[in-house]
């Protein structure tokens, strides 16, 4: 089973990454239901770490909307379908290679609704690379092919009433209707929470969040 650990054991870990001999990059995966809290994680312990670390959001790599909508799966925009997985392996793996240098990714932006392609460099001085989203070690195919990159994972756990709470807060924000919120909620994210519990390979670590 997994240990419990907080944010101190958290960078402890990180920094004993940073302090491994020789050439190319470490990578931490870090995991979470939607709302848990990945996103202010990862650039909490960014900060802290400085230069040495660098972030990859998985939200990078959304399918565009035109692409959902030939797929039939805007409504469900987040779910595990929804995701470029080959193309975050190919990053990854170019990340890993130390003779890539400087490594451009793309970066999701909320308020457009869209992944804006080569929207971040990092640079080859990052020698540890946080990786944040919600299926980074989900068991269903072709997830787990993304498991080979990571050095060290951790979960974020967060109770479902609290997950409720920021995900209602944060569709307010982008000014949806309340029946909007409500198919976001219990057709689309908590599901996808569910499953990122039940049915995701077990972490090194797990941090609870009350």
């Amino acid at each position: 089973m997994p240990d419990n650990i907080d944010f101190k054991q958290l960078e402890n870990l990180a920094t004993a990454l940073l302090a491994k001999p020789g050439p190319g990059r470490q990578i931490i995966a870090i995991t979470g239901a939607p709302g848990s809290g990945k996103s202010t994680l990862v650039e909490r312990l960014a900060d802290t770490l400085g230069m040495d670390a660098a972030i990859l959001p998985m939200d990078g790599f959304h399918y565009d909307d035109a692409v959902l909508e030939q797929m039939g799966r805007r409504p469900w925009k987040g779910a595990p379908d929804t995701y470029d997985v080959g193309g975050l392996r190919n990053i990854l793996a170019r990340l890993r290679n130390p003779d890539e240098g400087a490594v451009a990714v793309p970066v999701f932006d909320r308020d457009l609704e869209i992944s804006r392609g080569s929207a971040r460099i990092i640079g080859p001085d990052a020698r540890l690379i946080l990786v944040e989203g919600n299926y980074l070690l989900l068991n269903i195919d072709p997830w787990p092919s993304l498991r080979p990159a990571f050095d060290l994972t951790i979960r974020i756990e967060v109770p479902e009433p609290e997950l409720r709470r920021r995900l209602t807060r944060r569709w307010q924000s982008y000014g949806l209707t309340e029946a909007e919120i409500a198919f976001k909620l219990d057709k689309n994210d908590l599901p996808n929470g569910h499953m990122v519990v039940s049915n995701s390979a077990a972490p090194d670590h797990l941090m609870h969040v009350k």
